[in-house]
């Protein structure tokens, strides 16, 4: 089977769903490819920046069937438990990844985003348009591809991308428990090889998700090992774990995550979400990053159909640049704290600076985090 577009979106999660439902509104035709049914649990922080809010409410994304937490706070703690708090500039909200996709995956299918079970294998570029195959065999021809697939798929390989060859030795750990837990605060707490996120999402439901590299999860014969031999060591996640009741059968893992830097166009593809580049999730700000990233490249496709951009190439230089401006400074920051909580030493002189120096750490959050996007935050789309 052929199928035809205007736009073709490879992966579903909240990049893809987000940008298909911007494209739709404008009048395109958009078919989106995922391989997986909706929804899925997926390894995620859960928290998003409020940034996002006024764009959500444009695109009528509204949560009216549940309740995201509010959150206002963050704290972190060192593995020895010495802790530095501050308020969050713009505040953010808990939802999981469960609900969210299926909100947008709602909306998608209201606005008329095709929306097709399956998996993209290859993609072909020729004669200014797009073959991709899937699969189970269909090819589907579009003048826009919009890649949206995640951090790591067998296309990047396909597509030559760089950072693929790279060695990749994070892995990312998650799961929802009931716990006693603020519903206002977001929390990051560092262990030996790695750092662990608390925060509440709907239903008062408490999201736990770490990272760690292989390196030292690969000491211990599981994850509930690892937990209970290093997670405990910080006595923030001791108190967690020993008394949080655990709602998943298992805990839900990825591999061979990379925070290599990508590009965001290859081969005429324009990446979206994690695709174009994974920001370290101690910044807390994917979720925000991937809906912001949508809304840049859907708003120059629009004008490319529309004319007011008048080439492939001035489109993608457009997409490369507008990216970097909205991305480049929060991913380099999240590389230089990452690189500094790996080091014991630095680590621990940054505790102490910012314990001196309070004021300092909304500013490195504002660094990670953008501003809110046109509209002034309305309280409204979190209303239930």
């Amino acid at each position: 089977m052929t199928s035809d577009a205007d736009i073709l979106i490879i992966g579903g999660g909240l990049a893809g769903l987000t940008a298909g439902i911007h494209l739709a509104q404008h009048g395109l035709r958009v078919t989106l490819i995922e391989k997986h049914p909706y929804p899925q649990h997926k390894v995620c922080g859960e928290y998003v920046s409020n940034e996002v809010l006024p764009y959500l409410e444009q695109l009528g994304i509204v949560f009216d069937d549940v309740a995201p937490s509010r959150i206002e706070r963050f704290l972190f703690s060192t593995v020895a438990g010495k802790t530095i708090e501050s308020r969050l500039p713009l505040g953010g909200f808990g939802i999981s990844r469960y609900v969210f996709d299926a909100i947008l995956y709602r909306k998608a299918l209201a606005d008329g985003v095709l929306i097709v079970q399956d998996q993209v294998i290859d993609v072909q570029f020729k004669n200014d348009s797009f073959d991709a195959t899937t699969l189970t065999g269909n090819t589907y021809t579009s003048k826009i591809v919009i890649g949206a697939y995640g951090k790591r798929s067998g296309l990047d390989k396909q597509l030559g991308r760089r950072f693929i060859e790279e060695n990749s030795p994070w892995m990312g750990v998650k799961a929802h428990y009931r716990a006693s837990f603020p519903d206002d605060l977001v929390s990051l707490h560092h262990f030996e090889g790695g750092y662990c996120g608390l925060s509440q999402v709907e239903n008062n439901v408490v999201n736990a998700c770490y990272l760690v590299s292989y390196n030292s999860f690969k000491k211990h014969k599981n994850v509930m090992a690892f937990q209970q031999q290093v997670l405990s060591q910080n006595p923030f996640l001791n108190e967690f774990f020993a008394t949080a009741v655990p709602l998943f059968e298992k805990p839900l893992t990825i591999s061979q995550i990379s925070f290599a830097r990508k590009e965001p166009v290859e081969k005429h593809v324009l990446m979206c979400g994690d695709t174009a580049g994974v920001i370290h999730p101690l910044c807390g700000n994917g979720m925000a990053m991937a809906i912001h990233s949508a809304r840049i490249v859907s708003e120059l496709i629009v004008q490319f159909f529309r004319k007011s951009i008048t080439s492939r190439a001035d489109l993608e230089h457009r997409y490369l640049t507008s990216w970097n401006n909205a991305f480049k400074t929060r991913l380099t920051t999240g590389r230089i704290i990452q690189s500094l909580l790996q080091n014991a030493t630095l680590s621990s002189a940054l505790m102490g600076s910012l314990q001196r120096m309070p004021a300092a750490l909304p500013l490195i959050i504002r660094r990670t985090h953008g501003r809110p996007m046109d509209k002034p935050l309305n309280d409204a789309i979190l209303s239930n």
